[in-house]
């Protein structure tokens, strides 16, 4: 039978940790965005769209990593709700270009808003500093690159 390996109960593991804060922020997202008509999805497309000044169906389902029919059905909820635009593009009719309506960069706005609500609450423990400092170790870990163990351990 292997033996267990030790576990240093000095070091700290944020894995849980994490999970835990990621699943209170996403309870608390959901339930100041559901007022409002949208799903987190919905807001991520919608600030895609407001960053890029628009963007083609398909350059759209990529940066999303959505396939083209998933795609198309999150396009039609917005749509319905008069947030983003489909038309053709001008230069290839066989594409949509989609674009965020003046209706749908209000809605984001309004759903900005009662995040920074939501978000307040779930990290009410942190000073402004500290929050600071979280966003910037989050978005560090984030675009970070990744070493496996096995690369790390020389041959």
């Amino acid at each position: 039978m292997a033996s267990q390996p030790v576990i240093d109960e000095a070091v700290h593991r944020s894995g849980a940790l994490l999970d835990h804060l990621a699943r209170r922020m996403r309870l608390r997202a959901e339930s100041v965005l559901a007022p409002l008509g949208l799903r987190p999805r919905h807001l991520v497309a919608l600030t895609v769209l407001r960053a890029r000044g628009g963007s083609t169906q398909q350059a759209l389902s990529t940066t999303l990593e959505m396939d083209g029919t998933n795609i198309v059905g999150l396009l039609n909820e917005l749509e319905a709700e008069d947030l983003v635009e489909r038309r053709r593009a001008p230069e290839d009719r066989r594409r949509h270009v989609v674009e965020l309506t003046e209706t749908g960069a209000r809605r984001l706005q309004e759903a900005e808003c009662a995040l920074a609500v939501a978000e307040d609450e779930v990290l009410g423990a942190l000073d402004e500093a500290e929050r600071e400092t979280l966003y910037n170790l989050l978005q560090r870990a984030a675009t970070g690159t990744v070493v496996s163990c096995t690369e790390a351990i020389p041959d």
